[in-house]
């Protein structure tokens, strides 16, 4: 078993790990890997491996390697405001970072075959909800799930703007993917061991690029075996906000950008923020060949021009000396909640407080 990236020690040094080998290269998609931790989706007695490039199984749950995970983050090209279709949503982790760059007016949906994991995925996204406050730094769009076999959509639902597959897809149901999508829309699914990206440029028209190397468990076909007739899966309504819904989204928009430009005039007096703490390196390393467990059994970087160009990945990275910190000080203080502490210091009355703040424990 072996991994593309070091092992971190928490999830911002497995996201260091995934930049520095180039899996994620986009600031948005780091700001989304960021804000959601790993470990948070592992059972308690997994959770030591959390931070490894390593796919992880138990049961029915499932997690890819980060990875891979950062590659169909990059491959979605995701933007505010568009549909999002995830077959095979699992514990619901991707989701939820995608969830994170679609903001109030996406949608954001999932099909998964194992009711046990469809209640993982919904405990998940309460916690994160309910507790990160990670979530006060976004505009959320709140991913549904659905249960049943993803072959089994429905064929008058809506088309997406993003469609993942994190099934192994047969090259006989490559056309049936295809027809999820909008025109402009992007499919990122495992195709013939190759994790594939699809645009579809027009009614009739496609782009194809090749992405890594991959093995995946397949799809499973569906079984008509009790009743003999097919068991459509409905995909969960587009809903329209509520007016209540909308001035939140507004009333915290808002909040949010008095609090930038308090932080913008401290900063224009002098008051810089503090430094973000970032980690000593000694050495960046990246392996080729990834060796998954279970079912996913590896997966290696598909080479290009940019690759073959940089042969430093294996230099040693010195920090400036000015970084080098005590071991009392690596510890940076916790951040603080600027948007909770600013809605719970207004003149409003207590429900409104909490409506405001989606009811949040911390």
């Amino acid at each position: 078993m072996g991994g593309a990236v070091s092992a971190g020690e928490d999830n911002d040094e497995l996201i260091d790990n995934l930049k520095e080998a180039q899996y994620i290269r986009t600031e948005l998609v780091e700001q989304a890997f960021r804000a959601i931790d790993r470990a948070d989706y592992y059972l308690e007695e997994f959770k030591d491996n959390a931070y490894k490039d390593l796919a992880w199984k138990h049961g029915n749950i499932h997690l890819s390697a980060p990875c891979i995970y950062s590659e169909v983050m990059e491959a979605l090209d995701l933007q505010p405001g568009l549909s999002f279709l995830n077959l095979g949503s699992g514990t619901g982790y991707l989701s939820s970072m995608v969830g994170l760059i679609l903001g109030p007016f996406g949608v954001n949906h999932g099909v998964e075959l194992h009711s046990d994991v469809i209640e993982y995925a919904k405990q998940k996204l309460d916690f994160f909800i309910k507790t990160s406050d990670s979530f006060d730094k976004f505009e959320f769009c709140e991913p549904s799930f659905v249960i049943g076999n993803c072959l089994e959509i429905s064929p008058d639902c809506t088309q997406y703007d993003r469609v993942y597959c994190g099934a192994g897809v047969q090259k006989e149901h490559e056309d049936y993917m295809k027809n999820l999508l909008k025109v402009g829309g992007i499919l990122v699914m495992p195709l013939e061991e190759k994790l594939t990206k699809i645009t579809r440029t027009g009614p009739s028209a496609w782009e194809t690029k090749k992405i890594l190397a991959v093995s995946f468990a397949p799809l499973i076909q569906p079984n008509h075996a009790d009743s003999g007739k097919s068991r459509l899966v409905h995909l969960p309504p587009v809903a329209v906000r509520s007016l209540q819904d909308l001035a939140r989204i507004a009333i915290r928009g808002t909040i949010k950008k008095i609090i930038h430009q308090e932080a913008m005039s401290k900063a224009g007096n002098g008051l810089k923020n503090p430094p973000r703490f970032k980690r000593r390196r000694v050495r960046r390393r990246r392996m080729e060949t990834i060796v998954f467990l279970d079912k996913e059994v590896f997966a290696s970087r598909i080479s290009s021009p940019a690759d073959d160009n940089n042969n430093s990945e294996d230099m040693d990275d010195e920090r400036p000396e000015e970084e080098d910190t005590k071991p009392s000080e690596l510890k940076p203080d916790p951040p603080v909640n600027f948007l909770r502490e600013k809605v719970l210091s207004l003149p409003l009355p207590d429900p409104l407080k909490y409506y405001l703040l989606y009811y949040r424990e911390k």
